[in-house]
């Protein structure tokens, strides 16, 4: 049963989790402009310049269909009453402790915020039946994965990260609350996102700001390495367009199309969100150079441990679902980033 009468509200109340972050942000702001509801949860944790969570906040804050709760994803009766209190038709769950790097450090802070959060969302998900739950993975769940392009078919048991791994229990937890629950929910994986509002620890970020300052940019794996690079304007339409694509419980394997992740057994599915291209990494920062018109000084280093070679996302089934495929250049990506942080650095 439903948690009580719903009240009057718009046509979709959305949840999201992360508002204040860089893709919460993007996502939220792209839904209120639809005229959609959003109610943001947030905890403002300080793993990067608060100011600029503050700032996304006050800007979403602006319209009169947004409205946000800041606690953290572990407290379950913060959780439950912001949920309750708002009465959502979709969650869309993007809040976790980010950070690949920063999970050789702290690897606590990602089971508690990525496992017991994220566990906290699917309960308040289940007992409101919510017509669809989304939640947040990673491209980092192919972990040693070599053959590539990564499809959502492929065997992903090599994680690499403590991060990436509970990114991958995510999935299982939600594979299983879908199946036992009939739960609509959908996955997706995310590809390396960049661009404006973006998050500082992120190597664009550092880049853009140490080639202003002079200073050298540390590049890993002698620069050897390659990802799918997607900007954040195409990663969200993929996410609002996903939101309507509700997976539904075949009534059996044979009705599940050939390379549809559609679980057998659960309204379950996992979806890739990439730009589709490999792009090498020296490319990248040859784009950042062009648009800031000064060169790098590149400080050359070995693999950092949990890192790996190269991401390159098949997004064919994204575009099945929702005829849709990211496809901006990184070149058209970095200029918007670069003419972004120029004006709100006022550098």
């Amino acid at each position: 049963m439903r948690h009580g009468p719903r009240p009057k509200r718009f046509a979709v109340k959305v949840f999201i989790t992360g508002t204040a972050g860089f893709i919460g942000f993007h996502l939220a702001r792209l839904l209120l402009d639809e005229g959609i509801e959003v109610h943001g949860f947030d905890g403002m944790t300080d793993y990067y310049d608060v100011t600029l969570k503050q700032r996304r906040h006050q800007m979403l804050l602006q319209s009169p269909g947004f409205s946000t709760t800041e606690a953290l994803l572990e407290d379950q009766a913060a959780l439950d009453a912001a949920v309750d209190g708002f009465g959502p038709d979709i969650i869309v769950h993007l809040a976790a402790q980010a950070g690949v790097r920063y999970s050789l450090e702290n690897p606590r802070a990602y089971i508690e915020a990525n496992v017991v959060g994220t566990f906290n969302v699917m309960e308040a998900a289940r007992r409101w039946e919510v017509r669809h739950l989304l939640m947040a993975s990673t491209s980092s769940v192919y972990g040693a994965n070599e053959a590539m392009p990564f499809a959502e078919m492929d065997k992903a048991d090599t994680q690499l990260t403590i991060y990436a791994a509970t990114k991958k229990a995510n999935e299982s937890m939600g594979h299983s609350y879908a199946h036992l629950h009939d739960l609509p929910t959908t996955m997706f994986r995310f590809f390396t996102v960049y661009g404006p509002w973006g998050r500082p620890d992120l190597a664009y970020f550092k880049f853009t700001d140490a080639i202003l300052e002079g200073r050298p940019i540390d590049i890993y794996n002698h620069g050897d390495m390659y990802r799918d690079f997607t900007y954040v304007d195409d990663l969200v339409r993929g996410i609002r367009l996903l939101i309507d694509a509700v997976p539904v419980r075949p009534a059996s394997a044979e009705e599940v199309a050939e390379g549809d992740s559609l679980s057998p057994v659960a309204p379950f599915r996992v979806v890739n969100i990439g730009n589709s291209q490999k792009v090498r990494l020296l490319d990248f920062v040859d784009a950042i150079e062009a648009e800031l018109g000064i060169e790098a000084k590149r400080n050359y280093m070995e693999m950092q441990p949990g890192d790996v070679p190269a991401t390159w996302a098949d997004a064919s089934l994204l575009q099945s679902l929702t005829g849709y495929r990211p496809e901006t250049d990184i070149r058209e990506g970095i200029a918007r980033f670069v003419a972004w942080y120029r004006d709100y650095y006022g550098r």
